[in-house]
């Protein structure tokens, strides 16, 4: 890693993991495989950040760590890149587990739990598949009808704006609200 971190992926470490290398990472890992509108890639750094704000909207009596859980919820991205959902299955179990074993790593170094409760992780799947919808339709070249039919319709009148920033100021947005929440999480400690 930039950082100067070697970690191992097949035994990935918590001391290994630095958020500036997640956000490195993430801010330059191009969501849709980069066939997105614009003159940056759309990257999993600022998706990361609209469904973290989704979920504090949906859920706005939400401790800090779950918001840091949305933050992070593609987290292993940063060092495996982004897959599209019917290509991970494809890999199977194998895949599946690497990806497990690295979110598991990530969580233990930023004191989240392992394994999230199940509203949790239902909650930030939902936030997740509703900024898809949004990027789908504003950067993707898709019909809203055909958004619809891969991730559901939006609750009436949400609007989400997707932005699409030079990686750097993605980067620099995802250091400063993870700050934020982390500042929270102490604070409730």
């Amino acid at each position: 890693m930039l950082s100067g971190r070697r970690l191992d992926l097949l035994d990935p470490s918590p001391f290994d993991i630095e958020i500036e290398d997640i956000a490195q990472g993430l801010a330059r890992v191009a969501r849709w495989n980069g066939q997105t509108i614009g003159d940056h890639a759309f990257s999993v750094a600022e998706h990361s950040l609209i469904v973290e704000r989704l979920c504090g909207q949906m859920e706005p009596a939400w401790p800090a760590r779950w918001r840091m859980a949305a933050l992070l919820h593609d987290a292993p991205e940063y060092v495996i890149g982004d897959m599209i959902s019917p290509f991970k299955s494809a890999l199977g179990l194998d895949y599946q587990d690497f990806e497990a074993r690295l979110e598991r790593a990530v969580h233990a170094r930023f004191g989240l739990p392992a394994h999230l409760p199940k509203y949790v992780k239902t909650t930030i799947k939902k936030a997740d598949r509703l900024c898809a919808f949004f990027e789908a339709v504003q950067l993707a070249g898709f019909s809203v009808e055909e958004a619809r039919k891969f991730f559901g319709k939006p609750p009436l009148g949400l609007r989400v704006e997707v932005p699409v920033r030079p990686a750097l100021l993605v980067q620099e947005a995802y250091i400063a609200r993870f700050e934020t929440i982390m500042t929270e999480m102490d604070a409730d400690a």
